[in-house]
């Protein structure tokens, strides 16, 4: 039996222990995975992916996903699952992501569609319930998406998710639950976390200001006012600023139930889970996407990452120091032959120079 009939078997009876396992992608069978990925037709000129490890890795078979292959091309490719609710259960939506080419524009997040997506005409414009993952575009834009769809509509988070820029494999995951709770993590380790209802405007507010309210008449909310004892010197001038004696601070208006709000104990569920997709669009190509995994598990989540990216991690930043460290030889190396060059062609220079020179000294006795 070999290491990766063993590993699909280990995993495989983890599962079967624990809890559900919806999708799980790790390209460990050479070019079989084209029969379970499908791309999109809806343009004709979306970019390629291949299947490789990349430049540097940990485990040149474990480390092999999905790339990039072409710059400035959008991508669209997915893969169909049996479906499934979430209902009642947690929802892990896990995988790795390595923008080995130091990406400068480009995304690097996944989607997560219902049963009825057509995946040959899947594209920025199809429905998606979930889209999940970095997304980089210059300085500005290095942000971690968590949209979430609920009644038809995409709603974004309200925070601020920082995603890796280092150029290596980074694991990122997403975790809803009944509770509508939910928890970001990049490398097992918690990011974000929060309420669903909190952090997404799904829902009206639950409390609104108090329509019939209003501010008292003596309710002073400057906060600073002219000094009185200020003196007018000679030229321009402007009395200096003194805080406000009596400044009660912003008016606190009263609130009352909002009418409009109905509470919702479902915003984390979605009906018929079946496909997941990249659909996304690359300046630069050469992001690897891997070890896919949908679950209910939250426990076999982290262990499984622990196991695929938690292992081959090390050895990847390793192979990559010391490319980049021959790298750097083989620029000084190159540096310098070419100093070398450029030094002994101003040596020829120089003697040609000196024979010119004593050519002409010989002609100029010869005349005299």
């Amino acid at each position: 039996m070999g290491p990766l009939t063993r590993a699909l078997l280990f995993w495989a009876a983890l599962s079967a222990a624990r809890g559900v396992v919806y999708f799980r992608e790790q390209f460990m069978d050479g070019v079989k995975w084209q029969d379970r990925w499908m791309n999109s037709q809806y343009k004709s000129d979306y970019g390629k992916f291949r299947l490789t490890a990349g430049k540097f890795y940990g485990d040149a078979v474990r480390d092999k996903g999905l790339q990039t292959s072409e710059n400035s091309k959008f991508y669209a490719i997915s893969s169909r699952f049996k479906p499934f609710s979430n209902k009642g259960r947690s929802l892990v939506i896990q995988y790795t992501v390595k923008h080995e080419q130091k990406i400068d524009c480009g995304g690097g997040y996944i989607k997560i569609f219902s049963s009825n997506l057509d995946q040959k005409n899947m594209s920025g414009n199809s429905q998606y319930y979930i889209m999940f993952g970095p997304d980089i575009c210059g300085s500005e834009t290095k942000k971690v998406h968590v949209i979430l769809n609920y009644k038809s509509k995409p709603h974004p988070m309200k925070k601020r998710i920082r995603c890796k820029v280092d150029g290596f494999t980074h694991l990122y995951t997403l975790i809803l639950r009944p509770d509508q709770t939910y928890e970001v993590k990049i490398d097992n380790e918690i990011i974000e976390s929060g309420n669903l209802e909190d952090d997404w405007n799904f829902l009206p507010p639950r409390k609104i200001n108090d329509p019939t309210a209003k501010k008292p008449k003596d309710w002073d909310d400057v906060r600073q006012i002219d000094d009185p004892n200020d003196v007018k010197p000679e030229g321009e001038w402007k009395p200096r600023k003194i805080d406000n004696p009596n400044y009660k601070g912003v008016w606190p208006c009263p609130q009352i139930e909002n009418p409009d709000y109905s509470p919702d104990f479902n915003i984390y569920s979605y009906e018929n889970i079946s496909i997941i997709g990249l659909d996304l669009w690359q300046v630069r190509a050469g992001t690897i996407f891997d070890n896919f995994l949908i679950t209910d598990d939250e426990q076999y989540a982290e262990d499984f990452g622990d196991d695929t990216w938690g292992e081959t991690k090390d050895p990847e930043e390793k192979m990559n120091i010391k490319q980049t460290e021959e790298e750097k030889k083989r620029e000084r190396a190159k540096e310098e032959k070419r100093f070398r060059a450029r030094f002994n062609r101003k040596v020829e220079k120089q003697k040609e120079s000196g024979k010119a020179k004593l050519n002409r000294i010989t002609v100029k006795k010869e005349e005299l």
